[in-house]
């Protein structure tokens, strides 16, 4: 199997490491060699959090500059600052519904309309996949589960070595019972958004 190099990247308090430690758990499940990696910002303040999965042989679990495979964004704005880790071959899936960060909430920093970052990234790479996957965590009755949005935006629209029945085995196990039923559920429509794009 080919190496697979999977970055993640959102704004603190989307859980974006919980879907990067899912999708490590789902691979080791299906017998896949796998790394995540974890660079923290200030996840706690709105800060940039970001991760790394590779999938197959990895000589080092960081991802350099050109060398991501799909880069998966929370937030569109830092689809654009990650933008070095891509080349022209890479997927981006992102979300179009801003959470600016704290330089722009108090003034001190413009952000552009989402539809200008997502035409902007179309021109740089072969594929965006672009929806408001807030919107899909609020119709899954559960609006905390962007992450899990993005984890089934990231299966229905990139081939990975790893079976949907066992990504969403891992995902009824390891998160909280009392929302299992509806992070599957926005698994779902992420999945079918990004399929049908």
């Amino acid at each position: 199997m080919s190496t697979q190099r999977i970055v993640f990247v959102g704004v603190g308090g989307q859980g974006n490491l919980l879907a990067s430690n899912l999708l490590g758990q789902a691979a080791l499940a299906a017998g896949v060699q796998v790394v995540v990696s974890e660079i923290h910002g200030m996840a706690q303040r709105g800060g940039v959090v970001e991760s790394a999965v590779i999938l197959g042989e990895a000589t080092s679990p960081i991802v350099s500059n050109a060398e991501a495979d799909v880069l998966v964004s929370f937030e569109p704005v830092e689809a654009l600052r990650l933008l070095p880790k891509a080349n022209k071959e890479t997927l981006i899936i992102t979300n179009t519904r801003p959470m600016p960060p704290f330089t722009v909430a108090i003034g001190a920093a413009p952000y552009p309309p989402p539809e200008e970052s997502v035409a902007y990234l179309g021109k740089k790479v072969k594929k965006v996949v672009a929806f408001d996957g807030q919107a899909l965590a609020e119709e899954a009755k559960n609006p905390l589960s962007l992450n899990m949005v993005m984890l089934g935006a990231l299966f229905g629209a990139a081939e990975l070595p790893i079976d949907v029945k066992t990504m969403k085995k891992v995902i009824r196990s390891q998160t909280k019972k009392r929302f299992a039923a509806s992070n599957v559920k926005a698994f779902d429509l992420g999945f079918k958004a990004a399929a049908a794009a």
